[in-house]
């Protein structure tokens, strides 16, 4: 893994080594029953053996720890942590010593070392130790670049470095998906819904410590990953939110617009940015990783050159009783619209004032309140139609049915809808 940039016979060596924590020592028990041949000779051995568990050795996970065998795998998120150690194997006394740790990825080059200072003199035996850290944020190819140069006590000026290559793997993978609330004419919410799917592709399983959405400066987040209980809401996942490998764990959250911004959302068109998830998690005795993920955009629904949606409407309206509601109408084209409203007398939903009512001009992203008066002629559940747009500018009209819905009931009868 590492190559020597010269041959020559150095006065110092140089020896990198990874920091990682140790792992737990496991075994293979071998047990039989005690009318077999060998008898109870395994459970004695097994119960000699220092690194089984007193009472437990039956378990293949042991009381002792093991160092690291090999450089093990790296993953997008982790923090890569190196000791460096730089010793004088010489009898001499090597002067301006001066030890450089860069990080060269696919895109860019880090300089990892704690002091850019040379050291005055290295006595014989004696070493120089440095532990550079580093978050990788990086996936595919990386190398790390150890340089040391130094002077002889001949006055020679020496020079050598050593790579190390190693590869950062993907820990998750993280599928979005975006579903808009609004479904009706009715609806003036604006509300979105993220669903993200994680999943674990390590061989070793992850406690998911947070995974939170933070938005952008136009939304407000609510988590809904929680079911009330009590005083404290309870985790959907349960007490312990372990994520085995393979396996994927949907998250949901419902976006609204800040109220600064709800008046301007229903005109917003093209790719609005959303936020961006914070994914935070452990492995193996509690090693820390970290994933955040890039702005997450979705396509803004398209709402035509004008707007329609109901601020206010009773759930519950009496027969052939008048009832009001506020209507609100929004220009999302690029040109100011000349409009006249006409209410038009459906079979059962019956408009209450003058057709043809002059609203005036509406600039671009401009807003109007109305409000309207109707009643039901017939009971049960009644759609709200009947209304039409036209503007005079272009002569283009634009009709709107099935509104909303409104329950009607007879005030002598049941009140059920």
């Amino acid at each position: 893994m590492d190559v020597n940039q010269a041959k020559q016979e150095h006065l110092l060596a140089l020896k990198v080594m990874r920091l990682t924590k140790p792992t737990l020592f496991t075994n293979l028990p071998v047990t039989c029953e005690d009318r077999d041949l060998p008898g109870d000779l395994f459970a004695q051995l097994m119960r000699e053996d220092p690194s089984t568990i007193k009472g437990a050795e039956t378990l293949m996970l042991g009381e002792m720890l093991t160092l690291p065998q090999n450089f093990g795998n790296i993953f997008l998120g982790e923090t890569f942590s190196s000791y460096i150690s730089v010793h004088n194997d010489s009898n001499q006394v090597v002067k301006d010593i001066l030890v450089k740790a860069d990080l060269q990825t696919s895109s860019q080059r880090l300089n990892l070392s704690a002091s850019n200072s040379a050291v005055a003199e290295l006595k014989p035996e004696c070493c120089i130790d440095d532990v550079i850290h580093h978050e990788v944020k990086e996936i595919g190819t990386h190398i790390l670049v150890c340089a040391v140069s130094y002077t002889s006590q001949f006055g020679e000026k020496l020079y050598f470095r050593k790579f190390f290559k190693f590869q950062v793997l993907k820990p998750l993978d993280v599928k979005t998906k975006f579903y808009n609330a609004e479904s009706d004419l009715s609806s003036v919410t604006d509300e979105v819904f993220l669903e993200a799917q994680i999943q674990n592709i390590t061989t070793s399983p992850m406690f998911m410590e947070k995974v939170s959405l933070e938005p952008s400066m136009m939304y407000n987040v609510t988590e809904l990953n929680s079911v009330a209980s009590g005083d404290e809401g309870e985790s959907t996942f349960g007490k312990m939110s372990y994520l085995q490998p393979m396996d994927t764990r949907q998250y949901l959250y419902c976006l609204k617009p800040k109220p600064e911004y709800a008046e301007k959302a229903g005109v917003i068109k093209g790719v609005t940015v959303i936020g961006k998830l914070d994914i935070v998690w452990k492995t193996n005795l509690g090693e820390r990783g970290r994933l955040q993920t890039s702005q997450l955009q979705r396509m803004a629904p398209g709402y035509g050159d004008i707007r329609l949606s109901l601020e206010v409407i009773p759930d519950t309206v009496n027969l052939e009783e008048p009832f009001d509601i506020v209507c609100k109408i929004t220009n999302c084209s690029e040109r100011t619209m000349d409009l006249v409203m006409e209410m038009c007398n459906m079979r059962s939903i019956h408009w209450c004032g003058v057709s043809g009512r002059q609203l005036g001009k509406l600039t671009p992203g401009a807003s109007l309140s109305l409000l309207l008066t109707v009643f039901s002629s017939e009971q049960g559940l009644q759609s709200i139609s009947g209304l039409r747009l036209t503007d005079t500018f272009l002569k283009r009209t634009y009709e709107y049915d099935d509104i909303a819905q409104v329950c009607v009931v007879c005030p002598f009868m049941s009140n059920e809808c």
